[in-house]
Parts: structure tokens; sequence; C-alpha cells
């Protein structure tokens, strides 16, 4: 069930061109003529008015209105795994959901012609007859700019959590490996290999190397809380990484200036051993740096049905 709510609330805000937050029917038109669309740096206004329209898309079952409101290189990450753009449609197909509540809007600025929406979700519905975890979730949905048009391309929630009982830091922080200097990096221009190095720079606990990665407007997204930059790097002081895995990767260019990397994080010990993490990467200067970080704990396939279509 937990799957169920995660594709749940994913489908339903990932894309999407709505009403003013106080009115879902009063949404803009969804007109799919790209001239129709401004090419102007999209507002947290706009942004909101589209996550909502969405759902009021979903809610009429317009699936053809909701597919073209995404770009065909789609991503959307669940604990269950990932789904691209036939996989959402098709999932949706069999939700009937009676009420959503958003709070907490946040508009991220990617670059002028992408952006990121975050906000927490709680929801009422059903799933081929059964109810839907109501959450509430923490929500990161992207929307980019393409041939005059703003449509969704990637999308992750996260089951909000109370935040547990801080663990001990690690007994030493080891100096960082020969030859390497804390603080001087050099970025790699592949987007997994600049992911790969920011997660050596933690497992060597090098935490200078590793802030140099983040853009000073860095925010991240746990089960337990939103953090920015200076609560990254406190948080990743608290856990051991030493043994940290990375596999499965994606990536998807959401512009020339902007990249989303998502993958798998295998870290043995307390559970979930398992969580899958998205990162974007964006161009400011010439430098790459990690702008936005989404964590979602992984939920055994095993134990969720159905199977995403891929």
């Amino acid at each position: 069930m937990k799957k169920i709510l995660v594709l749940v609330s994913i489908l339903i805000v990932v894309a999407a061109c709505a009403a003013p937050p106080t009115s879902r029917d009063s949404a803009p038109s969804t007109s799919t003529n790209s001239g129709a669309e401004s090419s102007a740096q999209l507002t947290e206004a706009e942004a909101i008015a589209r996550e909502k329209a969405v759902w009021d898309m979903l809610k009429k079952k317009d699936y053809d209105l909701f597919a073209k409101m995404l770009t065909e290189d789609y991503l959307e990450v669940a604990s269950d795994g990932v789904y691209d753009k036939a996989g959402i449609v098709t999932f949706l197909k069999d939700l009937d959901f009676t009420d959503a509540t958003f709070s907490d809007w946040r508009l991220l600025q990617i670059n002028k012609n992408a952006a990121l929406l975050m906000y927490n979700l709680t929801l009422k519905g059903k799933f081929k007859g059964q109810d839907v975890p109501p959450g509430p979730y923490r929500v990161g949905s992207t929307w980019v700019n393409r041939d005059g048009r703003w449509l969704a391309i990637f999308y992750q929630e996260t089951l909000a959590q109370k935040a547990p009982p801080p663990p001990s830091p690690p007994a030493a922080t080891t100096s960082a490996s020969p030859g390497v200097r804390s603080g001087v990096i050099t970025t790699p221009a592949d987007p997994i290999e600049r992911e790969k190095a920011v997660w050596e720079a933690l497992k060597r606990k090098d935490y200078d190397t590793f802030a140099s990665f983040l853009h000073s407007a860095q925010v991240e997204v746990e089960p337990h809380g939103v953090y920015d930059k200076a609560g990254t790097l406190k948080l990743v002081s608290m856990f051991d990484a030493s043994k940290g895995e990375l596999s499965d990767f994606k990536t998807v260019k959401i512009n020339d200036d902007a990249t989303l990397v998502t993958y798998v994080v295998t870290i043995s010990g307390p559970k979930p051993e398992k969580g899958r993490a998205s990162t974007i990467w964006v161009n400011r200067g010439g430098k790459w740096s990690a702008l936005y970080h989404q964590g979602t704990p992984a939920e055994d396939p095993s134990a969720a049905s159905p199977t995403p279509a891929k």
C-alpha cells in the first residue's frame, strides 16, 4: 500500500496547470498549444497553479491531457522504484481520489528555464478499491520549459516521519585520503561521476570537500525534515557512509545547465538499508554544484503491487 500513495501523490502533483491555491474550480487553460505558453521564468504562484490544475485533471480522469503535461523523458521516484511516463499514466487509471491537501509551498529556481516546487501533501483516495495511506508526504516536483511550454520532468515524494533521536557522532574524524586536500576539488564533467565523488568525500569524512560540492542555496529533503546547506553538513556528520554502495543510476538532462541523477544507496546496518536518492546539479558560472537532493527509503519490491510499467 505504501507504493500506492507514493505513486498517487506523485502522479497527481507532478504535472500541471492549475487553479489558484484557494480554488481548484478556476484553473487556467490547459491548452497544449506551445505558442500559448510564456518563456518567462516560472513564478511560485504559476507553479502552484499548475500542480493544482493537474489534480483537477486527474480527478476528471483526463489521462490524455495529463500525459501531455509530462516531458517524454519524465522520471518519478517512489519508494518501490523509478517510473517513466508510460508507467505513470497506466498506473493512474486504477486511482480514485476525493481530496488532496497541500501546504508549505516553496519554489526553488534551478535556472531561467527550470524550477522545482516543494510542498507537503496529504491525500484521501482509493487504488483498486483500497484506501491509500494519507501521508503527509514531502514532495519535489520539477518543471522545465521545453519549446515555450512548461512541462513536468521529475517528481519524487518521501513519507514524512518524526525525527529519530540523533545518533552518536562518528568516533573519530579521519583525515582526507593522501594527496587530497579538503575543500579543493575538481568537479567531474559526468553527472554520475560527480555523485560518486560526493560519496567518496563522505566515506573519508572529508566534509570540507563535501561542502564544496554543494550550492550555497542547496536544499535537502529527507523523511525527517528539510535542510539547508548548513543543516545538510550537520546531518551527514551524524552517520557513517563508509560502507555506502551506489547502484541503478539514471540521469535526465533537464537543460544545458541542469541535470538530474537518481540512484539507489545501500548502507548495511539500521533499517532500511536501501534508499532512493536524487540530486539536481546546476551549472552556475561554469561550476557544477548540487542544488537539490531528496532521499526516499526504499520499499521491498516483493511487498508492493502492482509492478511499475517501464
